[in-house]
């Protein structure tokens, strides 16, 4: 089969996908990441800061903070949402296929209107229009692991997730640059290339589930399933929770890097310094999150790589809050990447096993999702009440260093996978 068709099968996941299939996956992933982390690290910060003009920067950081923030609470609902209204998808274009176009197109539109916003009310509610856009597409792309990639190839595809973004990043940030940071045109560049690099996804099969469709969504219905009992799946829990700690801890020490450079440092290249410390995340990234995912599989164990992908990330915060400076800056980079890319993607292998109905893939996916998106939407805010409260950068990565190792020791309760 090939094209738009799609295909009814009794077990998906039971059958090893095909090198195109993934590198169409990695490929959507990286339109993805670049449209939405690209912002997040540069473009939307200095529009926020060029909109208020504030007298001092703190100003500027909270405000960005409760802008992302809004978009975090936009991602709550969405995630569960569009994943369980997938889950019950049956057109003749497949089961998540139209969530992905849909979601991309969502997502493109809100980035093309928000490189038109001067106000800062316009600036957050199209962020937020553009959040759900990518909350949509996401919930689909992910709920096609559990749909269609055996256990064991699930950490090396899993890696196809975290690789693109931090090859998203550092491509993302380097075109902003290149454009010279115009917002309309920066903007309209990533949305378009968003599309782009959808598209060859879209023309893989899609496969519909056999056996008796699914019972009509109601509000009811919805809302009861939100809840996923700790006492009755502990190990979704724990994971869940692991996934958000060590997600905040990262947040921390990625999301106001840029404010870092520029304010704790004082350093008068901020932004092209911003790139170069990328470039040095992103080799680390992608490296470990292939390679580890890979060895995850084949040696059947999860828990592990992710307890070490936490401790080198906390590693990195100390390093910072120690010796703060760009040397150190880029050193921790390369710990943060180290661990940032295993984790990515062996915890999402991990998240994928510990599902508790396999009839509701995407709507337990879109919750797990919650856990990385929301610590990543909350993190600027706190952080800048932090570096505020604290009186400086330190204290944020001292908290940031504690929640990686909380988030590891979260992870050991995990019982059902190694």
């Amino acid at each position: 089969m090939s094209g738009l068709g799609t295909a009814t099968v009794d077990h998906p996941a039971d059958r090893r996908v095909t090198g195109r299939w993934v590198a169409a996956f990695a490929v959507a992933w990286l339109g993805v990441w670049m449209a939405q982390l690209a912002p997040l690290q540069l473009l939307l910060p200095a529009q926020i800061d060029a909109t208020l003009a504030p007298e001092h920067w703190v100003d500027s950081v909270v405000a960005f903070g409760v802008v992302a923030g809004a978009a975090g609470l936009c991602s709550i609902v969405a995630y569960p949402l569009t994943g369980a209204l997938s889950d019950r998808t049956r057109s003749r274009f497949g089961r998540r296929r139209p969530w992905i176009a849909g979601g991309a197109l969502v997502f493109a539109l809100g980035l093309v209107l928000l490189g038109l916003q001067t106000g800062i009310v316009g600036i957050g509610v199209c962020w937020c229009l553009a959040i759900i856009g990518f909350c949509i597409l996401g919930a689909a792309l992910t709920a096609t692991i559990s749909d269609q990639v055996p256990v064991g190839q699930r950490g090396l595809v899993s890696g196809w997730i975290s690789a693109p973004q931090a090859v998203g990043v550092i491509l993302g940030i380097a075109l902003l640059l290149l454009l010279g940071t115009q917002m309309v045109v920066g903007y309209l560049a990533l949305a378009v290339l968003l599309i782009v690099l959808v598209v060859p996804f879209l023309r893989l099969p899609d496969p519909l589930p056999t056996g008796e469709r699914p019972v009509p969504l109601t509000v009811h219905a919805l809302l009861e399933s939100l809840w996923i009992s700790p006492r009755r799946h502990p190990d979704f829990a724990w994971t869940m929770l692991s996934r958000v700690l060590v997600n905040l801890g990262n947040a921390f020490s990625t999301s106001l890097l840029f404010y870092f450079l520029l304010f704790g440092l004082g350093d008068a290249d901020a932004e092209t310094d911003l790139l170069l410390v990328t470039v040095v995340y992103t080799v680390f990234v992608v490296g470990s999150s292939i390679l580890l995912g890979r060895l995850s599989d084949r040696i059947g164990r999860r828990r592990v790589f992710v307890v070490a992908a936490s401790a080198s990330q906390a590693l990195a915060a100390l390093l910072l809050a120690i010796w703060p400076s760009l040397p150190m800056g880029f050193v921790s980079a390369a710990l943060i990447g180290l661990g940032y890319g295993c984790f990515m993607s062996v915890d999402q292998a991990l998240a994928t096993q510990v599902l508790p109905d396999p009839a509701s893939h995407g709507k337990d996916l879109g919750i797990m999702n919650i856990a990385q998106a929301v610590p990543q939407a909350v993190a600027p805010l706190i952080g800048a009440c932090l570096v505020a409260w604290l009186g400086g950068f330190a204290g944020l990565y001292l908290v940031s260093a504690a929640c990686a190792v909380a988030g590891a020791v979260a992870v050991t309760r995990v019982r059902g996978v190694r």
